[in-house]
């Protein structure tokens, strides 16, 4: 199958709205939040972690985890925040490489 910028396009924008608007543990505005690198509802060690899965996700530590479970967050309420947060990262990384990839290919 060959890919499209609008294919591409397309896609991501599904895979959004499910990360973020579909029913879960979370509420939606919440996972959106953690998508667009915003305040979510919780505690500040989960406002850390959230930031450290965005930018430095492979430093996520396992007593991190537990940390934040051992202060009340469940499994799932953990699993969807940490794929909003790093769908958000993924999503932004990729926007700057496409927009530097236009940047060479319009000035040549």
């Amino acid at each position: 199958m060959k890919l499209t910028n609008a294919k591409v396009r397309k896609d991501i924008e599904a895979l959004e709205r499910r990360i973020t608007e579909r029913p879960g543990t979370v509420p939606a505005e919440q996972r959106r939040a953690a998508a667009d690198a915003k305040p979510v509802e919780g505690s500040a060690a989960l406002a850390a972690y959230l930031e450290k899965v965005r930018k430095h996700a492979y430093k996520v530590t396992d007593e991190e985890v537990a940390a934040l479970r051992a202060a009340g967050a469940t499994d799932d309420e953990l699993f969807e925040l940490t794929v909003a947060a790093a769908f958000g990262a993924a999503k932004e990384r990729l926007g700057a490489g496409l927009a530097a990839v236009a940047t060479v290919y319009e000035e040549s």
